[in-house]
Formats: C-alpha cells, sequence, structure tokens
C-alpha cells in the first residue's frame, strides 16, 4: 500500500493534469455561444416579433419625445430636467443592447451570439442597471437639496456641479461594470450554451470549466452588490429628511406631490423589476421557461416605457411643452 501511494498520487495527479488540457482544447472551441432561452414555434414568432418590434419602437419614441423636449427648451436646462434626460438616454442605451439581438433572434432559426458579442452583451445590460440607479440616486439628492435647503440650490446644484455628478455616476458604473466583465473574459469555459434571451455576466461566469477561477469575480461581483446598496440607503437616508421637511409644510408638500412622485414611482418601478429578477436568478428553475423570460426581459420593457410618461404627464413643464408641439 505504502508503495503503490505515490504511484496511485502520481496517476491521479496525471489525469488532473490531462482533464484540463483536454477543457483547455475544448474551451478553445468555445468562440460563440447558442442563447437557448428563446423557445418559440413558428406560428407565434411573426407575432412575438411584431410585438417585440413595436414595444421597441415605442420605447424609443417616447424617450426620443423627452429628451429633445428637454435638449431644445432652455426653460428646461435646470438639474432635474437634466436628470430626467439622462435617465431617459440611460434607457435607451439600455434597451439598445437587448432589442434589435432579439428581433434579429425572432427571425432566425439559430440563436447565436459571438464571444466578444456576448461579452460586450453583458457589458451593456450590467452598466445599464448600475447607472439607472446611480442616477436615481442623484435625482433623490437633487429633490433633497431643493426641498430641505432651498435657499441654497442653485448654489449646490449649480448646472457646472450637475454635469459633473452625472458624468462621475455614468463613468463609475462603466468602470465597475468594465472589470467585472475584465475578469470573466479570461475564465475557461466548458459550454457554449446560455439558457437565457440574452447574455449576462453571472450567467457567464456558472460556464466556468473550474470554479476556483470564478473567486476573484464573486468577490468583485459581491463589491458591486455593497455598492449599489449603499446607493439604494442614501436614497432612503434623503426621503427621510425629505418626508420630515414636507409634514409641516403645505408649500413644500406641494413640491413633493409635483416633482418626487414620479421620482419614487421610477423607483418604486426600478426594485420591482430588479427583485422579479433576483428572484427568477434564485428560483427561476422551478418555473416555466416562459415566465422565466418575462420576469428576465420585464427590466427592459416597463421602465424604459414608464419612466418618460411618469415625467411626461406629472411634470407640468413637459405636459405642456409636448402637447404645445403636438397641437402645433
Amino acid at each position: 500500500h505504502y508503495l503503490l501511494s505515490p504511484i496511485h498520487h502520481t496517476m491521479h495527479t496525471t489525469e488532473g493534469k490531462l482533464q484540463r488540457v483536454n477543457t483547455m482544447v475544448n474551451v478553445s472551441l468555445v468562440t460563440s455561444f447558442v442563447l437557448t432561452g428563446l423557445n418559440v414555434t413558428n406560428n407565434h414568432q411573426v407575432a412575438l416579433f411584431s410585438l417585440t418590434f413595436i414595444s421597441y419602437c415605442f420605447i424609443v419614441l417616447v424617450n426620443v419625445i423627452l429628451v429633445v423636449t428637454i435638449i431644445l427648451d432652455k426653460n428646461m436646462h435646470e438639474p432635474m430636467y437634466i436628470l430626467l434626460c439622462t435617465f431617459c438616454m440611460n434607457g435607451l442605451y439600455g434597451t439598445t443592447g437587448f432589442y434589435p439581438k432579439i428581433l434579429w433572434d425572432l427571425l432566425s432559426p439559430v440563436h447565436v451570439i459571438s464571444y466578444s458579442g456576448c461579452l460586450v452583451q453583458a457589458f451593456v445590460m450590467l452598466s445599464f442597471i448600475c447607472s439607472d440607479l446611480s442616477i436615481l440616486s442623484v435625482m433623490s439628492y437633487d429633490r433633497y437639496v431643493a426641498i430641505c435647503r432651498p435657499l441654497e440650490y442653485h448654489s449646490i446644484m449649480s448646472k457646472q456641479r450637475v454635469l459633473l455628478l452625472v458624468v462621475f455616476f455614468w463613468l463609475t458604473p462603466f468602470c465597475i461594470s468594465s472589470i467585472n466583465i475584465i475578469l470573466t473574459s479570461r475564465l475557461e469555459l466548458c459550454s457554449p450554451y446560455i439558457e437565457r434571451l440574452f447574455c449576462v455576466n453571472w450567467v457567464i461566469v456558472k460556464l466556468a470549466c473550474f470554479p476556483a477561477d470564478t473567486i476573484v469575480n464573486n468577490i468583485v461581483s459581491h463589491i458591486t452588490i455593497i455598492i449599489y446598496l449603499l446607493h439604494g440607503l442614501f436614497i432612503v437616508w434623503s426621503y427621510v429628511y425629505v418626508l420630515k421637511t414636507c409634514v409641516n409644510s403645505l408649500e413644500n408638500r406641494a413640491k413633493f406631490m409635483q416633482t418626487c412622485v414620479p421620482h419614487l414611482t421610477s423607483l418604486f418601478i426600478f426594485l420591482v423589476t430588479v427583485l422579479f429578477n433576483v428572484f427568477n436568478t434564485r428560483f427561476g428553475s422551478k418555473l416555466p421557461p416562459t415566465i422565466q423570460n418575462v420576469i428576465a426581459i420585464e427590466l427592459l420593457i416597463i421602465p424604459p416605457i414608464m419612466n418618460p410618461l411618469v415625467y411626461g404627464f406629472k411634470l407640468t413643464l413637459i405636459r405642456n411643452r409636448i402637447l404645445g408641439g403636438i397641437i402645433f
């Protein structure tokens, strides 16, 4: 037994090395991914394509109208409207990373995406979600200053400072997302099959051949989650002070109803869709594929449609400007 131990150890080591070599050979063949989440019969393909195309056109229309209205009207070159414009632009950015590809897949018998294309799509999805929460946190700070410190509002939230905040809170998600995707790109993957409608970073990480290689990815992803949980806590902190200020002031309550309610509505929609996605990630395997797909894409349907509609109807200046443009 003692004489054979080193031999057994050597054989196991050699087998492990051969297995890793064989895996690396297989990995070298993975230059594209197959998206297996889309399973549509020919009878429903045209109808689903038409519905998706109409949804995307409507998202582009309502967001572009709001963005162009704010850019062209000098009266709206104020912090709140600049942030709203950025918010809608981010919605366009995120949906553009998803809809053209899914529309192509609905017309194609094979749902394939290149390795680099998959990483780009995963980057867009991650940075879109992170940017949405970053912009919502800046908007909450803007409302806090406007209601709790009105006399200092124009000095604190100057146009230059708002633009700096927008750039910072847009570049930060891009940098964080880039780090996550770069770490993912170094992994050796054993399968080209992604059980989703589109590429998501954590799904790609799950395809890694050797779980030990994903330790750094998991650490960075947890740090990312903590960073954006702090964003959420900051929003809560802002509104605690806003609500305290509004309790004894009719003027502040009117301002709250006019400007904070749309923001809180957007925040609520965002949180609900994200929570549903988290639920789908954890327990989605127990749900039918159709429900999994609906939950997966709701973040790319509901907020980009609802946000411009909520702000467009609630904010008087935007509503009057858009209606005036339509009438005349």
